[in-house]
């Protein structure tokens, strides 16, 4: 992250303006706050612990495999076909796909080498098109090394996770950017940590996954999951 153009590309792919299509979805926040099951108080510990549960063993690992096999589209439809497989709730692989979609679509609007030759596998059904699998794929045809592409994988979980309950009126804004400083440390460590093999790639938030099962079933909805 030393060369300036990288930089600015990670902090381009990284803001909060960049059409990810990522603003859509709560990622379980509503329903957890609606249950009365997550408090202002609480946020702080949340999201560290959904940056440690479930970005660095799930996430992580998905986005940089991807990366790594940017051009090996067989290998890229596996781990697609492992993210569905771990989504245990119904919303959360809609969400992905859903999430994954928007943000291929911008990137193939720029123009970025590699998106439009798998939005032709997505629409002839050989591959899902999962968020992590994108933003791996993606970022790497974007000319980013591989813990600048960590690192905004990283920030733009934080940044929707945050988003969503200061539109919720959970938080406030100060209250999002507190929770992501602290944990800057700890994802920084992760950024840098050995990959773990595809065999033990998966998360531990159950309450979080329970919450995306009931949000189908909230009687007011502002966030698609």
């Amino acid at each position: 992250m030393s060369d300036p153009l990288a930089l600015l590309r990670g902090m381009q792919f990284a803001d909060a303006q960049f059409p990810s299509g990522g603003f859509a979805f709560s990622w379980g926040v509503e329903s957890l706050m609606a249950d009365g099951l997550l408090t202002r108080a609480d946020w702080p510990q949340f999201l560290a612990g959904q940056m440690e549960h479930r970005w660095a063993p799930h996430d992580r690992p998905l986005v940089a495999y991807a990366f790594e096999a940017a051009q090996d589209h067989a290998a890229l439809i596996e781990l697609d076909q492992l993210t569905e497989a771990l989504a245990i709730a119904s919303a959360a692989r809609e969400g992905s796909r859903r999430a994954g979609a928007a943000l291929l679509a911008t990137h193939l609007r720029l123009g970025t080498p590699g998106a439009a030759a798998y939005r032709a596998l997505m629409e002839t059904e050989e591959a899902y098109g999962h968020l992590p699998v994108v933003m791996g794929l993606t970022l790497a045809g974007a000319g980013l090394d591989l813990p600048a592409t960590l690192a905004v994988s990283a920030h733009t979980t934080a940044q929707a996770l945050g988003s969503a309950a200061v539109r919720l009126g959970l938080i406030g804004a100060l209250d999002a950017q507190k929770a992501l400083q602290n944990i800057q440390t700890r994802i920084a460590e992760f950024i840098t940590a050995p990959l773990p093999p595809l065999d033990d790639i998966g998360s531990f938030t159950p309450l979080t996954d329970i919450a995306l099962m009931r949000h189908p079933y909230q009687k007011q909805q502002l966030f698609s999951n």
